[in-house]
């Protein structure tokens, strides 16, 4: 069966505000994918939702989240999107890490969450430093509750601190970007054949 990706962009704004960097590197990254035959389904700007604060799968009334766990356990693949904002990753990514906690008491007869045997890669753009620690953030929280991190599994770029110049902003994607997404694609693609084909025993 062919893999499948899904991306979410946690941006601290919604579709109706403006472009999002995120979004464009989440684009470098689904073009990356291309090459090894992975669509990206769609990308999931989680601020046009209600993710309601919590650790659990469903919240309650005007939860948005069930659906989009949903969606996303739906696929092979996650890239997982979001900004830096004070030198670490945002607010928003921090609730979705939050939500995913509930994975650990929702194991099988083997131990195993739901997000086992299924790979993520991180997104991550700002005009500050708090790339890796961005990335270092998101991939303890997401091996702890379930998911594969690939070796190489973070395409960032940073701007100047205190810059005014963003992402979605540059006439062109610098090499090294496409390089980095090239090889995390490339990674991600093969980890996620194998998991696929031999998921973990639990």
């Amino acid at each position: 069966m062919p893999l499948s990706a899904i991306a979410i962009n946690c941006s601290l704004k919604s579709s109706d505000d403006e472009a999002s960097s995120t979004d464009a590197m989440i684009h470098v990254l689904a073009d990356a994918f291309g090459e090894h035959d992975i669509a990206v389904a769609e990308t999931l700007r989680i601020a046009d939702y209600t993710v309601l604060p919590g650790v659990t799968s469903d919240e309650g009334e005007g939860d948005d989240w069930p659906q989009l766990r949903e969606k996303i356990l739906a696929h092979d693949i996650l890239i997982f999107g979001g900004p830096i904002w004070m030198g670490q990753i945002g607010s928003i990514a921090k609730r979705v890490l939050e939500r995913m906690d509930a994975f650990t008491s929702e194991t099988d007869d083997e131990g195993r969450m739901p997000s086992y045997s299924k790979v993520a890669v991180a997104a991550i753009v700002g005009n500050e430093d708090g790339a890796h620690w961005s990335s270092a953030q998101l991939f303890q929280s997401l091996n702890d509750t379930g998911w594969t991190i690939p070796a190489v599994a973070a395409c960032y770029w940073v701007g100047e601190a205190m810059g005014s110049t963003d992402f979605k902003e540059l006439d062109s994607t610098p090499d090294k970007i496409r390089t980095t997404a090239a090889m995390v694609a490339g990674n991600a693609a093969h980890l996620s054949g194998l998991l696929k084909d031999k998921p973990y025993p639990g």
